[in-house]
């Protein structure tokens, strides 16, 4: 039974990773942005959740009002400075994005402090769930899991099934075709900027409770976040699912059943899946 629930928590933290690594694999996928920013708005979101908590009295109400908050600042960085970055080299999108990181690390410390932080889960998902007679599995870790599923199918219904998610296909593999078309490019890039910038910001959100709010915290989920991109391939929805549950539960069960190898296990599940298939699991969308 306690296999069975590092595996649940194996699962929740992969389908975390999920929303971080979707954001980033369209922006990187798509616009051809190297976004190393990109865990600066997971760290925002947290701060976001647990500022607007204090202030409103209601997690539920900081979430849409966090994500409001964001979205118009993913907006205006996209059209003032990474509309600026398509014709760059990727060396000038690092050096932006690097620069971005130095500057919201600043603002946090600045507006938040240094100190770690916590955020009260919902009285209405703080129950449990009981397994056995001395075990039980948190309900908020079930929800958590549960709403990433659900964005994760909607983007799968909007991305292959829609208008919109046809134009933000083609415009992944022909920029040029697309604008002679009539398509508004750079309005599309920009909904796809913020769309990415607004799932960072909720999963550090809907994470806050369960792990915590702390300086430096989007610097380290970025790395895994690549990992879970490159396994996936880049660019594509289902390969970032796939991948994130893939780390989630390689990640978990490593440091339950081998802690002293924990830390090299999702490097070595990258490194056989790319021996495999150098281009990762699956293609673009």
């Amino acid at each position: 039974m306690e296999f069975i629930i590092q595996l649940l928590n194996g699962i929740q933290y992969g389908l975390l990773l999920f929303l971080l690594a979707a954001g980033l694999t369209l922006i990187f996928g798509i616009m051809g942005v190297l976004n190393l920013a990109h865990g600066s708005f997971y760290m925002l979101g947290a701060y976001l959740a647990y500022w607007l908590t204090l202030k409103t009295g209601s997690f539920g109400m900081a979430i849409p009002l966090g994500l409001a908050a964001i979205a118009i600042i993913g907006v205006i960085l996209e059209s003032t400075l990474f509309s600026r970055l398509y014709q760059r080299s990727h060396l000038d999108q690092v050096l932006l994005t690097f620069g971005l990181i130095l500057i919201f690390e600043e603002l946090r410390s600045v507006l938040f402090g240094d100190d770690v932080h916590g955020v009260t889960v919902p009285a209405l998902l703080s129950g449990s769930i009981p397994l056995t007679q001395t075990l039980s599995y948190p309900v908020y870790r079930l929800f958590i899991s549960g709403i990433c599923l659900l964005i994760a199918g909607a983007m799968y219904l909007v991305i292959q099934k829609t208008r919109i998610g046809m134009m933000i296909r083609a415009g992944s593999t022909n920029r040029e075709m697309v604008q002679s078309l009539g398509i508004n490019l750079q309005l599309l890039y920009t909904l796809v900027f913020a769309l990415g910038m607004a799932l960072a910001a909720f999963a550090g959100m809907i994470s806050a409770p369960v792990s915590s709010v702390f300086p430096g915290m989007g610097s380290h989920i970025l790395i895994i976040c690549f990992v879970v991109v490159v396994i996936g391939g880049i660019g594509s929805i289902k390969g970032a699912l796939i991948a994130a549950l893939m780390i989630g539960i390689a990640d978990t069960l490593g440091q339950v059943l081998l802690p002293e190898f924990s830390g090299v296990a999702v490097y070595l599940l990258m490194a056989v899946v790319l021996l495999w298939r150098p281009q990762g699991l699956f293609k673009v969308a």
